[in-house]
């Protein structure tokens, strides 16, 4: 087999590609997006501006395993008004300002009877939180904690101009073929208002990164899958049973756009290539954060459902509730930095890199190592003390190169990054030092 991923491996992250992300992040983030919805579904046509998406509708009632597809919400407006006429809560203003999914209301009420509808962070008095009431039918307003004790006693007219009606679920899928059918899964949850981390950063780093794949050469298939989170997931779990079955590894993208250090959850093995290749790369690349699996957080917990127990790891910079701002109006865009969003890419392309370029080859000349001097790959000068990084990888992969060692474990017990150890196979190759055998990992 050749190594089709080269040239994405060489190929450096663009200089501007985290300012085009944000201003797509930007793009994004006025939209008030739900678990269905035309918000939901004005998302996907952005993204499917840019990539090849295939926008999926699961209608309302399907059952999806131990759960039932919703009735669709759409909203027009929100606000509460004082006795002034005075919109002092203002879903124009934040499209946090309504718990998502709210039921249709139109009432007056005093300040005592309004108060047990709105939410605010005592904790974080500047900040509007956000809340949901998907599955139960209910309504309620968020503000900062600073607006509600401002609040004066009085009657108050509460509107929510929303439907709750019969439609659909919406999801976006891009299928890249490769070489093989085997998969890699890359997802993202694209349910959330405007929350610029959680989850447009991770948003704007998967669509990026299927850019980058559009017109590389792979060996892996990649399945890209932006859905509402949990119920969105679960939907497309149910109608893609039997194709789970090639899904060799797979990456839940989230809060890629912080100014924190990269953080990688493991799937529920534990040990998949898709952890090792994620460590290794992280390792290589500076100061991260390791996780452990549990069935909390986002979307790997359903692709590792024990039924379907699939290699889908998870991959964030600070995680999912780590960080203050997190499901507060304080996840803005002056939250998400550029040059994370370009970090980010930049691990998942060699994360890619690894999973693409991992093999399994056999020394042609097994007995003691060959002479790497006549070939001009080693240095003509002996009784150093040291050796440059190339001769140590080639010295590295020829000893392990005995069918039952891949590329990656030959970088995870040399201590040398994968591409060294990439390059290295290459160079033998070339020299007719290495065969294929076995394929990838």
């Amino acid at each position: 087999m050749t190594a089709p991923f080269r040239d994405l491996a060489d190929t450096p992250i663009p200089a501007d590609a985290g300012a085009r992300m944000h201003a797509f992040v930007a793009e994004l983030y006025p939209l008030c997006r739900s678990i269905t919805g035309d918000g939901l579904r004005r998302t996907l046509a952005l993204i499917a501006a840019r990539i090849p998406l295939e926008v999926r509708e699961v209608p309302t009632g399907t059952p999806v395993f131990d759960w039932t597809v919703p009735r669709e919400w759409n909203i027009e407006d929100a606000y509460v008004k004082n006795a002034k006429g005075e919109r002092v809560i203002d879903f124009r203003a934040s499209n946090l300002a309504v718990v998502n999914y709210s039921a249709p209301v139109s009432a007056r009420m005093t300040l005592a009877e309004l108060r047990p509808r709105l939410h605010s962070l005592p904790d974080k008095p500047g900040w509007i939180p956000y809340r949901t009431s998907y599955y139960k039918e209910d309504w309620g307003f968020c503000l900062s904690h600073e607006r509600l004790l401002a609040l004066e006693e009085g009657t108050y007219e509460a509107v929510i101009e929303s439907t709750l009606e019969a439609g659909s679920l919406s999801y976006g899928e891009l299928l890249l073929r490769g070489e093989t059918d085997d998969e890699v899964l890359i997802s993202a949850h694209a349910c959330h208002p405007s929350l610029a981390n959680d989850n447009l950063a991770g948003i704007a780093v998967a669509t990026f990164l299927a850019e980058m794949l559009l017109d590389a050469p792979r060996r892996y298939s990649y399945r890209f899958v932006f859905a509402p989170g949990t119920i969105g997931a679960i939907a497309w779990l149910a109608a893609h049973g039997d194709e789970t079955r090639r899904i060799r590894h797979g990456l839940v993208l989230a809060c890629l756009g912080d100014a924190g250090r990269p953080h990688y959850k493991k799937s529920r093995r534990g040990g998949a290539a898709i952890d090792r290749a994620a460590l290794h790369v992280l390792k290589h690349r500076g100061d991260h954060g390791v996780r452990e699996f549990s069935p909390l957080g986002y979307d790997e917990r359903q692709y590792g459902s024990p039924g379907f127990d699939l290699p889908v790891g998870s991959l964030t910079r600070t995680p999912n509730g780590a960080y203050p701002e997190y499901h507060t109006s304080a996840d803005d865009l002056a939250f998400v930095r550029p040059e994370s969003l370009a970090d980010s890419l930049g691990i998942l392309r060699d994360i890619v890199s690894v999973l693409e370029n991992d093999a399994v080859y056999r020394s042609t000349n097994p007995f003691c190592e060959p002479q790497l001097g006549k070939r001009g790959l080693y240095s003509a000068i002996g009784g150093r003390t040291f050796q440059d990084d190339l001769e140590v990888a080639l010295l590295w992969t020829l000893n392990l190169a005995d069918g039952a060692h891949g590329l990656l474990d030959i970088a995870e017990r040399s201590g040398l990054p994968f591409d060294r150890i990439r390059r290295a196979a290459a160079v033998l190759r070339e020299h007719g030092l290495l065969t294929p055998d076995g394929g990838a990992q």
